[in-house]
């Protein structure tokens, strides 16, 4: 237990200082500077640990909240950047390894859609919450792993549907035609939901517990009765750079959950939980029962993944 707290007491020193060092960059947009520091905070938080971000001090907490935000207009950027780059390209499409994260996505969209095919067939379809300048998300699961699936793409951001349409106009005519991109809040959805088979909520959408629980539940309310929830989450010192799904509000948003993914190497960011929007009168159960069987899943060499809102 002391090389436990010791361990965690290490971490939130390390984290704490590249919080300091990220504060005083002049500008997070994408440069040297900028890359190495963001690098160096996703090496320290990648790795297994036993850090619970909900026993934090309070001084410690604040530091994690605000570096979160800080996270959030960096991924911002970043996507904004490389998708103004690669839609400058002949064949964008051809040059998506360009992006520093790329083989995160691909990893994610699989693992995503593998544990998804066990509770649900193939969905027509998809509703993708805080989409961003770069879908790779819905974008990789239409051309590797939905052929038939039509995505709705949701982001509270214009500009970034303006980027994000102009690079999915280079896809082929068979994906194109499958990806519709508009600008709306989430709390704004209503009606819409009760559309989609599955709905996918990114792992910005909420940057703090309350704005992420008011989510699930206004998610919740909207959703057809046996309709899918994706929620994008994070575990252990993960939870530094991304927002906590908690199981509680999942199952108090009148969902069932169905399973739990913690990534456990470097090849994807995000955990993830997966859970069925239930009938009115079952609501009530949380987490997992007698009545559904819930897997929780840590795959060996597969970790988590993704920023933005997002």
């Amino acid at each position: 237990m002391e090389a436990e707290n010791s361990e965690v007491a290490a971490l939130v020193e390390k984290i704490t200082g590249l919080h300091a060092a990220i504060s005083k960059l002049a500008s997070l947009s994408p440069s040297p500077e900028v890359d190495a520091l963001f690098t160096e905070l996703v090496a320290a938080c990648v790795p297994s640990s036993p850090v619970d971000v909900t026993k934090l001090g309070p001084e410690a907490q604040e530091m994690r909240q605000d570096l979160i935000r800080l996270c959030s207009a960096a991924e911002g950027l970043l996507e904004a950047h490389y998708s103004n780059m690669l839609t400058a390209l002949d064949n964008p499409l051809d040059h998506l390894g360009r992006f520093p994260y790329f083989d995160n996505y691909i990893n994610l969209s699989k693992l995503e859609h593998d544990l998804l095919a066990g509770h649900v067939a193939a969905p027509a379809r998809v509703a993708f919450i805080g989409s961003g300048p770069l879908p790779f998300s819905s974008l990789f699961l239409a051309m590797y792993h939905l052929p038939d699936t039509r995505f709705d793409n949701y982001d509270r951001c214009s500009v970034a549907n303006g980027r994000a349409m102009k690079l999915v106009g280079a896809a082929d005519e068979g994906v194109r035609a499958r990806m519709a991109f508009h600008t709306a809040e989430v709390a704004d959805l209503t009606a819409e939901l009760g559309a989609y088979d599955v709905v996918f909520l990114a792992a910005l959408v909420g940057m703090t517990s309350e704005e992420k629980a008011n989510t699930i539940a206004h998610l919740g309310k909207h959703m057809a009765d046996g309709a899918v929830l994706v929620a994008r989450s994070a575990h252990g010192a993960r939870a530094f750079l991304y927002p906590v799904v908690e199981l509680d509000d999942i199952g108090r948003g009148g969902f069932q959950v169905l399973a739990v993914h913690h990534p456990a190497g470097d090849e994807v960011f995000n955990s993830f939980i997966v859970a069925r929007k239930e009938h009115i009168s079952t609501v009530g159960t949380i987490g997992c029962s007698w009545q559904h069987e819930c897997i929780w899943t840590t795959i060996e060499g597969v970790a988590d993944g993704e920023m933005s809102f997002k």
